[in-house]
């Protein structure tokens, strides 16, 4: 739920008010969350009297009740929210639960409270933190319903209340399934697609869930995604357009950017106020009071009314240190606003935009910091033993809340996890694309919980902005849902289709989409390891004009040609006996082609299905991976309304490579349909 993603994608003007159609927002359909909980007094999650259906007449299979506990009393479903429940036995074995909290669907955190509204929050909610109007908030597909399983406790979580909450998201009939917790490791002593989490998720498929996972925040390291199978779409994450940038205005008129949404000082850098480090203002007994922890470590006559240079020391590098803390000292001793500077002992920091009640200013970069040591260490006269005796130096801090706009979005998020997939925890790779798709994940508006328990700088506010691919992975949940409205009797993997082969690898200038890397002010080349097919296209995927369809039993025939496994293996799992396999784990019918080995000539079959209804052309166009030669058989057909064409894929190695090489199939219909398939292979000798 964001002020501006939606309209970064264009859904209110290419999907909610489609042209020869009524307003298709996601009324009808039921998204499924497994996260924290959720809080029902929020706006975003409010009944909406324009819907009638307060008792789900429009959904007769739907199945959901409530459960209520503390903080969610009776009423709390109220036809946004249609049914809450929790799973706590398997938390309740292993961590400390507080009973008076916890044991409801009430959401304490606010994580599950913003993945919610992200997906399926009401239109046009006021974001209002800290008296200032940050915009009017949606979700993806505002009319949806909201089906709750709480599965995540502060004190932590355990796979068991994930597949508790799954089996009984499949009872209840959900739609759309988002999953933005889980595992961020590959299994100790498995291949990763037969975990027990990855083979309920298998069967949530097959009762005709589509599955959304995050793809987990360890990048950019390579081979990081935690969303392994190709039953659920794998959500990496990437930036938008739109940023947050207070700036410290130093007295000499040089202009240091920063982080931060906090009101400016007086006169928004028209006066100037005195600049006073930390360090120097220290009591004589007291260590550490560079960090600003502590109203006591710093004299008051000082630090009142100046703004005051914190530093990035040890206790922010090992976690002891705080925003909160900060915040609660500046408050205690009368700061007119602080700046927080990165540290050379500890390099650049990275921080994420956080509401401030005071002014104030974080300075992730050593080389910025250093500018305004040295400003300040000119301008401040000490006597022999270093104690200053007169502060000279002076500054202001401009407006932080107002959003600026560039027109190089989107790129890759440094935190999102990166392909390629991997088959078991020795990090070999497998032959299926991960990520599968990329959305907006970084710095995004969503509901939040008051109560924020893990978040103490948070609490009090409706409304967080947060960073992550949980919070990409409820926009393709709620985009799904909206495909799913338009196209009812679709399966999820017609979906998975739509989404995949419509998915844009270019920003909004028609420029390749960068990547974030490990250094924090460069961007790279991209590859499909790190947003699969691409940018999600919402109107895109609602006429695709052809998709990849796939089956229960086509998975299990994916699980048997597995390498390493054995038929008995696979019973144990599925419960399902291995009648045949697909002859390698490529044949997958999949929207991409991922081979992790490929010696001399393999065949990779393919299937389509015609769903634009009208009888279309389609020629075929290949750019080929680094040392691989490509032919497509048929390289051109004709294909009628719901039917099937059968593809032949033939890949001949002419030059081996020390690494996974990158091309793409594209299908070029004649009625202007254009399905594109990435293209990752490993020629070896």
């Amino acid at each position: 739920m964001t002020t501006y993603t939606p309209h970064m994608l264009r859904v209110p003007e290419d999907v909610w008010h489609l042209r020869g159609h009524r307003a298709k927002d996601g009324e009808g359909m039921v998204i499924g969350v497994i996260d924290t909980g959720i809080d029902p007094t929020h706006p975003s999650f409010a009944f909406n009297p324009k819907i009638p259906d307060r008792h789900n007449r429009c959904m007769p299979l739907f199945a959901g009740v409530c459960e209520f506990g503390p903080y969610f009393p009776v009423g709390s479903c109220n036809g946004k929210i249609i049914t809450a429940r929790y799973s706590a036995a398997g938390a309740a074995a292993v961590v400390p639960l507080n009973a008076s909290r916890d044991l409801s669907p009430f959401d304490v955190s606010g994580h599950g409270s913003h993945v919610a509204s992200v997906a399926a929050g009401n239109r046009g909610v006021p974001v209002v933190v800290n008296g200032f109007m940050y915009g009017f908030a949606s979700g993806m597909a505002p009319s949806a319903r909201l089906a709750v399983y709480k599965a995540m406790y502060p004190a932590g979580g355990t796979v068991a209340d994930m597949i508790s909450a799954i089996d009984q998201a499949a009872i209840d009939r959900v739609d759309i399934l988002v999953l933005s917790i889980g595992p961020d490791q590959p299994p100790a002593d498995k291949i990763t697609f037969m975990s027990v989490l990855d083979i309920t998720l298998l069967f949530a498929r097959r009762a005709g869930i589509f599955v959304v996972q995050a793809a987990g925040n360890r990048g950019p390291e390579a081979a990081s995604v935690s969303s392994f199978s190709p039953w659920a779409m794998g959500v990496a994450a990437s930036t938008t357009s739109r940023s947050y940038t207070p700036v410290l205005v130093l007295g000499n008129g040089h202009k240091i950017k920063g982080i931060g949404l906090s009101a400016p000082t007086p006169g928004d850098g028209l006066f100037r106020f005195r600049l006073v480090a930390a360090r120097d203002a220290a009591s004589t007994s007291t260590a550490n009071a560079e960090e600003c922890q502590n109203p006591g470590a710093l004299n008051p006559s000082i630090v009142a009314g100046s703004i005051v240079l914190c530093l990035f020391s040890q206790g922010f590098y090992n976690g002891t240190a705080t925003m909160t803390a900060i915040l609660d000292t500046a408050t205690s001793l009368g700061f007119l606003g602080f700046a927080l500077l990165a540290n050379p002992l500890y390099g650049d920091f990275i921080a994420e935009p956080l509401p401030f009640h005071i002014p104030g200013i974080m300075i992730p970069s050593v080389a910025d910091a250093q500018v305004i040591w040295n400003y300040y260490n000119n301008h401040t006269i000490r006597d022999i033993k270093g104690i200053v005796t007169s502060y000279g130096s002076c500054a202001a801090i401009k407006e932080g809340r107002i959003a600026t706009f560039t027109n190089t979005a989107p790129a890759v998020a440094r935190f999102s996890s990166r392909g390629p997939d991997i088959t078991d925890n020795q990090l070999n790779p497998a032959d299926v694309l991960k990520p599968d798709i990329l959305a907006p994940g970084n710095q995004i508006w969503g509901a939040w919980s008051s109560v924020s328990l893990d978040n103490p700088i948070l609490s009090g506010h409706h409304f967080a902005l947060l960073s992550g691919t949980s919070m990409a992975a409820p926009h393709v949940a709620g985009v799904a849902a909206l495909v799913k409205q338009y196209h009812p009797s679709w399966t999820p993997a017609m979906v998975a289709s739509a989404l995949s082969t419509t998915a844009t690898k270019h920003d909004r200038l028609g420029r390749p989409i960068m990547s974030q890397g490990p250094d924090m002010y460069r961007l790279h080349q991209s590859t499909p390891f790190d947003y699969g097919s691409g940018l999600i296209n919402p109107s895109g995927a609602l006429d695709p004009g052809l998709v990849f369809p796939s089956e229960f039993k086509d998975y299990i025939r994916f699980l048997c040609s597995l390498p390493n496994t054995t038929s008995q293996d696979i019973f144990l799992a599925t419960g399902v006996a291995c009648k045949a396999s697909t002859d390698t784990p490529s044949d997958l019918n999949l929207p991409s082609i991922t081979i992790s080995s490929l010696t001399g000539c393999q065949i990779i079959r393919r299937y389509v299905k015609n769903v634009a209804g009208k009888a279309e052309t389609y020629l075929t166009a290949v750019q080929a991976p680094d040392g691989v030669s490509i032919y497509v058989k048929p390289s051109c057909f004709n294909i009628g309304p719901d039917r099937i064409q059968h593809l032949e894929i033939t890949l001949n190695v002419t030059e081996a490579s020390e690494s996974f090489n990158f091309g793409e199939l594209v299908f070029i219909g004649s009625l202007d349909h254009i399905v594109r398939l990435p293209l990752v292979v490993w020629p070896t000798l």
